[in-house]
């Protein structure tokens, strides 16, 4: 018997959607950055907002093991009726960029097991899942600093960030220039680790935007919000 949500809307009746919706030019976009779906995500979008909330349907999507219906269980999810073991196992599992980067900012961040997760994660030796936890202290650096040891952290950074791998780097790498941003007795010195550090100072940045070097990135946004 199908799995079926309240609404009467089943898991394969989604997934012939998500595959009539699959598009052989957006598939070789998203991979070259990890991601191996071709689902344009406007388009996912839209499905999520006329399929509504529907946690049970989510559960199943997530199941699937399929990247898009992945991304898709994540927009029409609950957010706080995940346990905290449960989100400890989906993070492990979400290996593909895209879908680690919205269960951690659309899911785990709203959930309740969020600062709890965060400690755990923190510390982890997979270094994927140890990017979630730098996530969620960068969250914390930016909106409740109470109770964190900025200095500490910055110490961390300063030993560690050089020769991370790639994911952990560079969410270490956005909690040191969150904290140069928001907090102005550590900007000098999250600058100088930044300058000393050199990652992701030859990153690719398309114009317009923001280099992710943390000396770049912690100037443009001070200056952003000093201007009048």
């Amino acid at each position: 018997m199908a799995e079926t949500t309240p609404t009467g809307t089943t898991v394969a009746e989604v997934m012939a959607e998500l595959a009539a919706l699959e598009d052989p030019k957006a598939r070789a976009v998203n991979e070259k950055h990890g991601d191996d779906h071709g689902v344009n995500l406007g388009k996912l979008r839209a499905l999520a907002k006329r399929l509504k909330t529907q946690q049970d349907l989510a559960r199943g999507l997530w199941e699937t093991d399929d990247t898009a219906a992945r991304l898709l269980a994540l927009l029409i999810c609950r957010p706080k009726a995940f346990g905290r073991d449960e989100l400890d196992a989906m993070v492990r599992e979400a290996r593909a960029p895209k879908v680690h980067d919205w269960l951690v900012n659309y899911v785990v961040k709203k959930n309740p097991h969020a600062e709890e997760l965060r400690l755990a994660w923190s510390a982890d030796e997979d270094p994927v899942v140890a990017s979630a936890g730098w996530a969620l202290t960068t969250e914390r650096v930016a909106k409740k600093p109470d109770g964190l040891d900025l200095s500490a952290l910055l110490d961390i950074i300063e030993a560690e960030m050089k020769d991370a791998p790639d994911r952990l780097q560079w969410a270490m790498n956005h909690c040191l220039a969150q904290i140069g941003i928001d907090h102005t007795d550590h900007r000098t010195r999250a600058m100088d680790i930044g300058e000393r550090l050199q990652v992701l100072k030859d990153y690719p940045t398309p114009p317009g935007c923001t280099s992710p070097f943390a000396p770049v990135w912690i100037t443009e946004m001070v200056r952003r919000r000093q201007a009048p």
